[in-house]
């Protein structure tokens, strides 16, 4: 089939099918007199099997490892099921890293929210700061921070913009957020 009809089929632009097939993803195909690409019904099925990957979080590097290449190797069920596997540990960490992280949050808007009604906006902050110092030396944060996405910085900050009631600005709640050896 041609690439047309391939893209029709799967959903994904010619472009994207053409640029598979160059990172090797897909394996080359012949063309036809007229210098028209001439795909095998398994095209198909391999673009199925990319697409699906790449929403399982697999890389395109490690899905190129895994395909078998045009016939040469076959599918190894050994390596297939240790990558699936190992995605679905990283998938674990993750979870468990976002289940840390909302707990971490949850904690500092009970913190902001139990403000004690003749306590200033500064002290406050102060005190929610502590708060969160001592959490993080606690267990291990402030020595080696866990790998956080570029979000979550931002969303502490935001969180601790709300420890001041009367309004501080964002950039000095920003600066007091930062664990130490970012500042």
């Amino acid at each position: 089939m041609k690439i047309g009809e391939l893209a029709r089929h799967s959903g994904l632009a010619a472009s994207k099918i053409r640029f598979y097939e160059a990172s090797g993803l897909l394996a080359p195909v012949r063309r036809g007199a007229n210098g028209y690409r001439q795909y095998p019904p398994a095209a198909l099925q391999v673009l199925e099997i990319i697409t699906s990957a790449q929403r399982c979080g697999f890389t395109l590097d490690e899905i190129r490892a895994l395909l078998p290449q045009s016939g040469s190797r076959p599918w190894r069920q050994d390596e297939l099921l240790a990558s699936l596997r190992r995605k679905v540990g990283e998938i674990e960490r993750l979870q468990q890293r976002l289940a840390d992280n909302r707990q971490r949050l949850l904690a500092i808007i009970g913190s902001i929210e139990e403000q004690p009604a003749d306590v200033s906006c500064a002290t406050n902050l102060e005190r929610v700061l502590q708060q969160v110092r001592a959490s993080e030396a606690g267990d291990g944060c402030a020595a080696a921070p866990a790998r956080q996405g570029p979000s979550a910085p931002m969303a502490r900050t935001e969180a601790l913009a709300g420890a001041c009631s009367e309004g501080a600005s964002a950039a000095g709640v920003a600066a007091h957020a930062r664990p130490r050896g970012e500042r």
